[in-house]
Formats: C-alpha cells, sequence, structure tokens
C-alpha cells in the first residue's frame, strides 16, 4: 500500500507522509527569522531577486494580520496568503464579538488549528508553510510564535524558518542575549539573515515592531546595518590575527 498517497492513513512505522512532505516544501522556501527584544520584536525575510519587469511592491512576504500583530511565512506563497486572509477574517469577527482585539497566542492558535485541520480532512492537503507571528499584547510585552503544517505552534526568543533555518538557529542560540535593545535586535536578525544570503542587504526586508508602531526598514537603513556589521566581523577577523 502506499501510505503518501492519503492523507488521513497512517504508515506503519507512525508518519504522516503528506505533513513531512508540506514541511519539505517549508525546508526548500525563502528564509525567514524573528527576533524578541527587550521592547520590541523583529521580523527579518530572504527577498527573492525581482525580475526586471516584475514590479517588487507586488511581493509581500510579511502581512499584517491586525493593528499590532504582524506574520511571515516560508514556504508555498499562494498557501500563506490563503491562510492570512483567514486570519484576518478572525481578528475583525473577535472584534465585533467580543470588542476587543486578539491576543498574538489567540490568532496563533487559530492559525495552527486551521493548519491541522489540513492534517486530518480527507479530500485536502496540509498547507505548505510555516509561519512566525510577532506582536504585542495589553502587557506591553513582546511575543514570538511559530506555526507549522502539522498544526504545532510554540512561544519562542528568536527562531528561524525556511531555507537553511537549521544554520540560521543555530547562529541565533549563540549569539542572542536577553533585553536587548532595539538596534541590537535588529542588527542580529538582519547577521543571522547574511549567514544565509549571499547577495547582501538588497535581498532582505527587515520590518520592526515597537510598542506603539509597526516600521519597515528602507533599503538604505538594511545597508547601513549591514555595513556596520562588515566593519565588527572584518575588526574580529583582525584582532584573531594580531592574537
Amino acid at each position: 500500500m502506499s501510505y503518501d498517497s492519503a492523507l488521513t492513513v497512517f504508515s506503519p512505522d507512525g508518519h504522516l507522509f503528506q505533513v513531512e512532505y508540506a514541511l519539505e516544501a517549508v525546508r526548500k522556501g525563502t528564509c525567514a527569522v524573528g527576533v524578541r527584544g527587550k521592547d520590541c520584536v523583529v521580523l527579518g525575510i530572504e527577498r527573492k531577486t525581482v525580475l526586471k519587469l516584475q514590479d517588487p511592491r507586488s511581493i509581500k512576504k510579511i502581512v499584517m494580520l491586525d493593528d499590532h500583530i504582524c506574520v511571515a511565512a516560508a514556504g508555498l506563497t499562494a498557501d500563506a496568503r490563503v491562510l492570512f486572509d483567514k486570519a484576518r477574517v478572525e481578528c475583525q469577527s473577535h472584534r465585533l464579538t467580543v470588542e476587543d482585539a486578539v491576543s498574538v497566542e489567540y490568532i496563533t492558535r487559530y492559525i495552527a488549528t486551521v493548519q491541522q485541520k489540513h492534517t486530518q480532512s480527507a479530500g485536502v492537503r496540509p498547507f505548505g508553510i510555516s509561519t512566525l507571528i510577532i506582536g504585542f499584547d495589553s502587557d506591553k510585552i513582546p511575543k514570538l510564535y511559530q506555526t507549522d503544517p502539522s498544526g504545532i505552534y510554540s512561544a519562542w526568543k528568536a527562531n528561524a524558518i525556511g531555507r537553511s533555518s537549521k544554520t540560521v538557529r543555530e547562529f541565533l542560540e549563540q549569539n542572542y542575549k536577553p533585553d536587548m535593545s532595539r538596534d541590537d535586535t535588529v542588527k542580529l536578525a538582519v547577521r543571522s539573515l547574511l549567514e544565509v544570503v549571499q547577495t547582501g542587504a538588497k535581498n532582505i526586508d527587515i520590518v520592526v515592531m515597537d510598542i506603539d508602531k509597526i516600521k519597515t526598514l528602507e533599503q538604505e537603513e538594511i545597508e547601513q546595518i549591514t555595513k556596520v556589521i562588515e566593519q565588527e566581523n572584518a575588526a574580529e577577523v583582525l584582532a584573531l590575527t594580531r592574537g
């Protein structure tokens, strides 16, 4: 029997192959990074090179779900669009029903639940995306969550999804510090992406969310941060050489 032809059938060793194939689609997607600071949270993504006649403004990998919640995805972009539209409707439905904004964990759990339902129903396939969700709740503490195609969700201090995510996650584990300032948080997100993005700042997008505002960094700002990082790396190499 071919256990990968039906989503709802387990293999004898306990695998759902369609879910594992969806995870493989995530691993082939562009890299996305999330980093929590003391009073901010940062999302960074690897952006594919835009074709000469293509409008870069039409390609969005980081989107708002509500005024205080932002999300990025790795994997199949079309799947992400459909899932994010469902999440946006849920955010507005929650406001109408209880007259209050959703919490970051609530909308994360909702997204994970939709993903999980697509691992258990006949006639559908799993969403081929993982997501990084950032935001602030009423407690003013930055939040970062991840979901994956199986429907699992978890909270993180820093994490990476997509291409070479294991390498980036190891870099974050070595360099993450609690209660980082805004500048240090942004710099760590850019440095981690530079581990896998060979073309430098021009293929990186960064979004910084503070307690009361969200900002997308301009290309010139990312290039300035990249230059500072390169200077610091050069100084470290020079110090090691002299030592």
